[in-house]
């Protein structure tokens, strides 16, 4: 597997993760997914690789499988994502909505880096697989299911929203000197015209495995 820097990929990659057509849809029955408060976002207004705690020594590559979050009862398998054409990170089929996906050119969960794994926010049926991402709490744990066996086991470092004419491309995706996991659905804002605005981007680093 031929690994491709995290910076290839443009703020416009995680727009799609969600179009809010059910909200629409459905009007006043349904409610908008939560939204991370200024709490759990980075103190001291550090960016990535600013996670208190220890951190767990690096795990070997290995392409992982499934991804489970306790807190908001997440756990879903993992499907490979690419790049598009247009330099844009691809999404999962809208129409599964408990999958998720992982940047498979990049860094794997686990080894040293920054792990990229994204998933809807919602399809045109309801909520889907990262609908309650941002309730997230810091110090929350992520489990990845790797390939190899073993589980790589993250803590939450903070849980923060952007708009998407302001998508931090550097801090999310960036170079880390330690195993970091992010895990970014669609959020902020909704427009009824063009849909969800902006993104929610979890941010983790490795704290064991089993």
């Amino acid at each position: 597997m031929r690994k491709v820097g995290n910076s290839a990929i443009a703020a416009v990659t995680v727009v799609a993760l969600g179009c809010g057509a059910w909200l629409l849809h459905s009007g006043a029955e349904t409610h908008p997914p939560p939204q991370p408060s200024a709490a759990q976002a980075h103190s001291g207004g550090g960016g990535a690789s600013t996670g208190s705690g220890r951190s767990a020594p690096a795990l070997p590559p290995s392409p992982p499988d499934r991804v489970r979050i306790p807190a908001i009862h997440v756990d879903a398998p993992l499907t490979g994502l690419a790049l598009t054409s247009a330099g844009s990170l691809d999404v999962p089929p809208a129409e599964k909505e408990n999958l998720a996906g992982w940047y498979e050119a990049g860094t794997t969960p686990g080894e040293t880096g920054t792990a990229i794994v994204a998933g809807h926010v919602d399809n045109a049926d309801g909520p889907a697989v990262f609908y309650d991402l941002g309730a997230l709490r810091k110090g929350s744990a992520i489990e990845v299911d790797r390939r190899d066996g073993s589980v790589a086991v993250f803590t939450v470092d903070a849980v923060e929203v952007y708009q998407a004419r302001a998508f931090p491309d550097a801090k999310v995706y960036g170079a880390a000197g330690r195993p970091e996991l992010r895990v970014i659905t669609c959020g902020g804002g909704f427009s009824r015209s063009t849909g969800y605005e902006g993104n929610v981007v979890v941010f983790a680093h490795l704290t064991g495995s089993r």
